[in-house]
């Protein structure tokens, strides 16, 4: 996103598929979308790396400067 709004990009907020990893119809319980894992058998929920970088976001009001990679185990939002 902060690349984007360097090349000019009208970005105007966030979009997340689900809060909680969930059913989806073409894959089942295979796919895990959400920002907080699932446990299904036990029902733990664990917020993924995904979700703590969009808590970063919403408490600064924005991403201002690009997150250092190694914060989220390396993955890039």
């Amino acid at each position: 996103v902060h690349a984007a709004l360097g090349r000019g990009a009208d970005v105007r907020g966030y979009f997340a598929w689900s809060f909680l990893d969930n059913f989806e119809w073409a894959e089942g319980y295979g796919k895990r979308f959400g920002l907080v894992r699932v446990d299904y058998a036990t029902q733990e929920r664990m917020v993924k790396a995904s979700g703590r970088f969009l808590s970063e976001v919403f408490r600064n009001g924005g991403l201002e400067a690009p997150l250092p990679e190694e914060q989220y185990g390396g993955r890039q939002f």
